[in-house]
């Protein structure tokens, strides 16, 4: 596996949607067509390189392929979205949507991530190692279709409406859950909370499995 690393440059005035930052958008590229690569400040498009230094090589496939992000992550969105394959390490924290609609491969969080991370996930496997933030494996706004598949692992607690329209995968929190956990949830996902849910839990739930170590 080829690992490409963006080292953090200059941070963005605004939130950054980074959904180009990706196994997927990245292989077979070379360094400078990854830095030539879109990203949104608000609306003003910028390339990629304003933002990153670029350095390493990728793999031919996604598979093939590893991305590590270096720096404050706090201000970029979309990371990982829709991957298929490959790894993708954040160093740093992460703001919201990483990791929406995956569908295969790993990303690592070695921070907090923010809002809606795993939002509509169909495979692969998020790894957070410090909390997740509110509407995680969540379904968008106006949206009924929550996670489907794939595994989220929280180490730290967990924000509000985890799990909410949630259809399949699993969620794993070591810590404990804010209020509303899978609600509306359906088919056959699986919430494990090894600390405490603090209220409003399996609201207008029809099928599922939800697992609290603690309290409620």
């Amino acid at each position: 596996m080829q690992t490409v690393t963006l080292t953090s440059i200059a941070q963005p005035g605004l939130r950054l949607e980074v959904d180009n930052i990706s196994p997927d958008r990245f292989a077979g590229k070379t360094a400078e067509q990854i830095a030539a690569l879109h990203v949104y400040e608000g609306n003003t498009q910028h390339a990629l390189g304003k933002f990153f230094k670029v350095e390493g090589e990728t793999g031919a496939t996604p598979a093939d392929t590893r991305i590590v992000i270096k720096g404050d992550g706090t201000r970029l969105k979309y990371i990982g979205m829709r991957m298929t394959a490959g790894e993708i390490l954040v160093e740093d924290s992460a703001d919201m949507y990483t990791g929406a609609w995956m569908q295969g491969g790993t990303i690592r969080v070695k921070g907090n991530v923010d809002a809606f991370a795993g939002t509509g996930m169909k495979g692969g496997e998020i790894l957070i190692d410090g909390n997740a933030g509110n509407y995680l494996g969540a379904a968008y706004r106006g949206d009924w279709r929550g996670m489907q598949g794939g595994t989220i692992r929280v180490a730290g607690n967990a924000g509000s409406d985890m799990g909410y329209f949630m259809n399949g995968g699993t969620i794993i929190v070591g810590g404990n859950a804010d209020v509303h956990v899978a609600t509306h949830a359906e088919g056959n996902g699986k919430i494990i909370i090894k600390g405490s849910a603090k209220s409003k839990v399996g609201g207008q739930m029809v099928g599922g499995e939800i697992y609290i170590f603690g309290g409620v």
